[in-house]
């Protein structure tokens, strides 16, 4: 099973991100057990998933969300969570934190609801475009997750990034190229059936380029925090 298969944001421009998630949320998932919180977790498409390495399934997103809500806890994500301290086993939250305008008090609070021992998995985008406006407001280097992390709280912190430049660079056209996807259903097939091959095309080739990038820190199109309370 893919982590993404139930993702309705997937498409033709950009289905290799979520490919490169998959790779990184199965590769975290050791760190998810028991009790898991999934902090913004929109229309819930992880949860099939997460469940088979958890006991409990807890989806947590506010009201105001863009998504048809999957959320078992209705909780505005930038304010005090209306959750009990250290509830948790543990926690995940993907693309969730550039769309805070209280990022540090979201870490505090999945602290405080977070048990000792218990690990948080974060992956938040660096180089992508506004979505989601007008709630979309930060963007974090590794130096400033790893502040905030330990600002927090949090321990044997480690970050990762996602990708190298050839692939951050390629998402930046495909999202760019898809603007022209516009007009009558029949202009929008003409455009897609060009845009379709070159988007796969590129996709199948940058994780290669992105081998000639050696330090993918610099232009990652995002990162995955680790994270532990100890």
């Amino acid at each position: 099973m893919k982590p993404s298969e139930f993702h309705n944001n997937r498409g033709w421009h950009n289905w290799i991100v979520y490919n490169i998630n998959d790779t990184y949320i199965k590769k975290y998932s050791k760190y998810l057990k028991g009790h898991l919180l999934d902090l913004g977790c929109g229309e819930a498409p992880y949860k099939k998933y997460f469940s088979q390495y958890t006991e409990k399934y807890t989806g947590v997103d506010w009201s105001k969300t863009f998504h048809n809500s999957g959320a078992d806890i209705v909780s505005d994500l930038n304010v005090k969570l209306e959750i009990d301290n250290e509830i948790a086993d543990s926690i995940i939250s993907l693309s969730v934190m550039e769309h805070l305008y209280e990022p540090q008090t979201f870490l505090n609070e999945s602290f405080r609801v977070l048990k000792k021992g218990g690990n948080m998995v974060l992956q938040v985008p660096w180089q992508w475009r506004i979505h989601e406006a007008p709630h979309d407001y930060f963007r974090y280097t590794p130096y400033a997750l790893k502040h905030m992390f330990t600002k927090a709280g949090f321990a044997e912190i480690q970050i990762e990034a996602t990708s190298g430049f050839f692939t951050t660079l390629l998402l930046k056209i495909n999202y760019f190229t898809l603007r022209w996807v516009k007009g009558p259903k029949i202009i929008r097939w003409i455009i897609g059936s060009f845009l379709v091959p070159l988007w796969t095309l590129g996709q199948l080739l940058t994780p290669y380029l992105d081998k000639l990038d050696k330090d993918w820190n610099i232009e990652s199109q995002g990162y995955f925090v680790i994270a532990k309370k100890l």
